[in-house]
């Protein structure tokens, strides 16, 4: 029988997962294994499970602070949803609430206690948590702690006197975007001791990235947002009066679209953040401010009119799209006067500042926007220059997911020949004047500035004079994005040639520059559409049972995505459940919503098949997704695992030498199958139990263990499920593969 402690078994029956994401499992680990610890996890990669499964495990109250009450009002339904109990404690709250949740605290009956930095700062509540002995504290969106993030925000610096004040308690910092001086500036900020850090993928190969120039800023909205007709989409804007002009043509024109700015009361505000997040509105219209609160899955594309201030803004504001896993669009119209926008906007902040602005603090504002403005350029896939700016490496040749590796940026004709002319214009000026100088020598302008030089007599000079500026200017950036040029600064830029550079010049190095589109390359279209998540969908009865989750979500006063997710009524609509056993081996169907939601999915499934004529219970004929044979990540604890396996020790003797919980020492056995790959594993599984798995994984496919526990009356523990699903997929593979 199944352990009811194990971990999958909670989030199998809670929240109808049947495996854990990379990073999750370690997460979690040190959260039950009481050790201080960081995770950064892109949106969408399921943050929250890390400190909500452990809580549940243990049995135990956790406090989560958290910075916006609608974000903590999400998660307190969705928890609750779940059949897990949980509160929030904000100053939105009237007293007589705030009261029966601090009751129910005292009783031990809650396991989840969201709050604000604001509340968590009351001598009341820390009394409250010191009675309460809590022993566990999770900083949600910790990146707002530090200095060099991208959203600091004061008031969680006091977050700093948690270790003092409970110095039993472990801490556990999660945020979606943080670079590694953020994340060293998190870890002292918080006093965290010996803290496990964890960095996931931050690549979302969901999305497609596209950026294009803006310039018929009306068509190129309305094709974005037809081509998404009546999906959810956030458009962002740097201005508020762009806001209310771009909102206002959409409504115009019939789209369910509402505005969201500081500008506006904040009724009105919380009025359009709850339209759409009930899903009563299409989309919205926002300047930067609108997002961090909103958790709603089923976003299909984000629309930036602008520029956005850095690269880990444009990382999270994109990351609000699919964070279901399907697919979703990423679209920037970007123009160089975003960037002379922003400078003012910055200049005007640190002039109205009330204290004293660290300079070094300005200068790291003017680096994040350079660095997203050279991120425009089209040098390098998007995918790719995202992952490698957090300090990752991305193995692939060719996303297949932005405008640069499908072919929308064309190369530029003999642009190595025009990269040598302007390095070469670099080195005749004496590398000691900046951008505009050099474009002025080589388009042959007669400026002041070039005569008072001499600098029309150069054999640079007039040597691309049939280039526009802006074509100059944009092949400049290229030229410093490939690190052919580095910008000096003195009093201002200057522009100097690196080595590359210098082997370019001695035709020992070539470089591709590439055409940024133009009026003649469309408008902002798609750099893909992954339509593969609706094979076998019955699209009809999906928007059937979409309509049906907006009103039960209507009738219980939560979100629609807290009832089921895109990705969950998408099964549900593939597979055609006749029974609440089938129901539940579908993805996101855990045991609370099943017995809230199941009669009422499975009712309206067979009313729609019994007018259509169609048959119920679908056998999934998809291939199965097989895991990637990668080799594991070396610890100690790994290699002195994987000898032990092999000399054919069991897992409780490797938990006890290695001092690992059992699940982690199940995937050094996963790790060492993979590497090793072992004939027979009767060792750690029986041949009759193994063979049992084996005949329900033929039926059900290898994708999902869920199925699998299920189809075997839930009497095969997930433990033994995945150690021989692992063993099924590399008896399948060809020996090259590992």
């Amino acid at each position: 029988m199944t352990t009811p402690n194990s971990l999958l078994d909670v989030i199998s029956r809670h929240w109808g997962f049947s495996s854990l994401r990379p990073m999750q499992e370690a997460a979690i680990q040190a959260v039950l294994d009481h050790r201080d610890s960081l995770l950064v996890l892109p949106t969408g990669g399921g943050k929250s499970l890390c400190y909500q499964a452990p809580a549940v495990l243990k049995q135990a109250t956790t406090v989560v602070i958290s910075p916006l009450i609608a974000l903590m009002k999400d998660q307190v339904d969705s928890l609750r949803s779940n059949g897990i109990p949980a509160v929030q404690l904000n100053s939105a709250l009237p007293q007589v609430e705030i009261r029966e949740a601090e009751q129910a605290i005292l009783r031990n009956e809650v396991r989840l206690v969201f709050a604000s930095p604001e509340r968590m700062a009351t001598a009341g509540f820390r009394a409250l948590l010191r009675q309460m002995d809590v022993r566990t504290f999770a900083i949600d969106e910790a990146h707002c702690i530090s200095h060099w993030g991208h959203d600091f925000r004061p008031e969680y610096r006091q977050l700093n006197q948690l270790k003092e004040l409970f110095p039993q308690a472990s801490v556990h910092a999660f945020t979606a975007t943080a670079t590694e001086q953020v994340r060293a500036d998190i870890i002292e900020q918080l006093g965290l001791r010996a803290p496990e850090v964890l960095v996931g993928d931050f690549d979302r190969p969901n999305l497609s990235y596209s950026i294009l120039p803006r310039q018929s800023l009306p068509v190129q909205v309305m094709e974005c947002v037809q081509r998404h007709k009546g999906e959810a989409g956030i458009i962002y804007c740097i201005r508020k009066k762009d806001v209310d002009a771009i909102a206002g043509m959409l409504q115009k024109s019939g789209i369910s679209a509402l505005p969201y700015h500081a500008g506006l009361d904040p009724q009105t505000r919380k009025s359009a953040q709850d339209a759409f997040i009930q899903e009563s509105c299409d989309v919205i219209v926002a300047t930067v401010a609108f997002g961090m609160g909103i958790d709603r899955s089923n976003i299909r594309y984000v629309l930036h009119t602008g520029l956005p201030k850095s690269i880990e803004h444009y990382q999270q504001e994109t990351g609000r799209a699919g964070r279901d896993g399907l697919e979703a669009e990423c679209v920037l119209l970007f123009s160089m006067a975003d960037v002379m926008t922003w400078r003012s906007i910055m200049e005007k902040s640190v002039d109205e500042a009330n204290v004293p602005v660290d300079p070094e603090f300005t200068r790291a504002a003017l680096r994040h926007l350079s660095d997203m403005e050279r991120y425009c350029r089209p040098v390098v896939c998007r995918h790719k220059a995202l992952v490698e700016y957090f300090g990752q490496r991305y193995p692939h040749e060719n996303c297949g997911a932005c405008d640069l590796c499908l072919g929308m940026a064309e190369p530029v004709a003999e642009g190595n020949l025009i990269a040598k002319k302007i390095l070469s214009c670099v080195f005749r000026v004496q590398e000691r004047f900046g951008m505009n100088h050099v474009i002025d020598v080589l388009r042959g302008s007669d400026t002041a500035s070039v005569r008072q030089w001499g600098h029309e007599n150069l054999t640079t000079y007039g040597l691309l004079k049939e280039h526009a500026k802006s074509e100059l200017r944009d092949w400049i950036l290229q030229l410093l994005s490939f690190e052919a040029l580095r910008q000096a600064s003195n009093d201002r830029p200057v522009l100097k040639l690196t080595p590359f550079g210098w082997e370019i010049m001695k035709d020992q190095k070539t470089v591709t520059l590439l055409k940024t589109p133009g009026a003649d390359s469309g408008t902002a279209r798609p750099a893909r559409m992954d339509t593969s998540s609706w094979e076998g969908v019955d699209r009809p009865l999906f928007d059937v049972l979409k309509e049906l989750r907006k009103t039960l979500a209507t009738e219980r006063g939560v979100p629609p995505y807290i009832v089921f997710s895109d990705a969950t009524l998408r099964d549900l609509a593939r597979f055609r459940p006749s029974t609440p056993e089938r129901m539940h081996t579908l993805y996101g169907v855990g045991e609370a919503k099943l017995k809230d939601f199941g009669r009422a999915f499975i009712d309206a499934i067979a009313a729609h098949c019994g007018t259509q004529g169609l048959t119920q219970d679908v056998v999934d004929t998809r291939p199965p997704i097989t895991p990637p044979v990668a080799p594991p990540k070396i610890s100690t604890n790994s290699v002195q695992a994987m000898d032990l396996f092999r000399s054919g020790a069991n897992l409780a003797e490797v938990m006890r030498q290695t001092g690992r919980a059992r699940s982690t020492t199940v995937q050094y056995l996963c790790d060492w199958i993979t590497v090793d790959r072992p004939k027979s594993i009767s060792r750690w599984v029986s041949e009759a139990t193994y063979e049992r798995i084996a005949v329900a994984a033929k039926e059900q496919g290898l994708t999902h263990l869920k199925p699998i526990f299920s189809a075997l009356n839930e009497e095969v523990p997930y433990d033994a499920i995945r150690i021989v699903v692992t063993h099924l997929v590399l008896q399948s593979l060809p020996a090259a593969a590992n």
